[in-house]
């Protein structure tokens, strides 16, 4: 099978594109883009535990749910610093994506938080999907920052 580095690089670029287009004032939820960019069951990993979720009717309702929430804390863009794919194997790669994250916080200071999340990511028919991923303590960085 062939390397799918440019691949899983193109697809974080649209992902991280659909992220920041929903953070805009004026903001564009590309729900079934986000929908799509997941396996029809995926698990997440954080401090907080480990959970996993069918990709539904559910999980599009809460993509502007979530959204909402950045917003409403002062996100004002979460742009991608870094794409590390390893190939796992003829499907399945660990990508390493570094986020560089914008704040204004309710007194106008700006913020930024880097951060790296870790995406487990398989690959048919040219069609890369999440099916995992592992993040720091989003709350505590957060927090920290004073962000909230």
């Amino acid at each position: 099978m062939p390397d799918q580095r440019a691949t899983i690089r193109k697809f974080f670029a649209a992902y991280a594109k659909r992220v920041n287009d929903a953070l805009k004032p004026e903001p564009k939820v590309d729900a079934a883009g986000v929908v799509a960019s997941f396996a029809d069951y995926f698990v997440g990993a954080s401090p907080a535990g480990v959970a996993g979720g069918k990709n539904g009717l559910r999980f599009r309702l809460l993509i502007p749910v979530g959204f909402r929430r950045y917003r409403s804390i002062g996100t004002t863009a979460m742009l991608i610093s870094s794409v590390t794919p390893t190939r796992l194997d003829d499907l399945h790669y660990l990508v390493r994506v570094g986020w560089d994250t914008r704040y204004t916080t309710a007194a106008g200071a700006k913020k930024r938080i880097r951060f790296t999340n870790i995406y487990l990511v398989q690959i048919k028919g040219r069609r890369p999907k999440i099916f995992a991923y592992i993040t720091g303590d989003e709350e505590k960085a957060l927090r920290d920052a004073g962000v909230i």
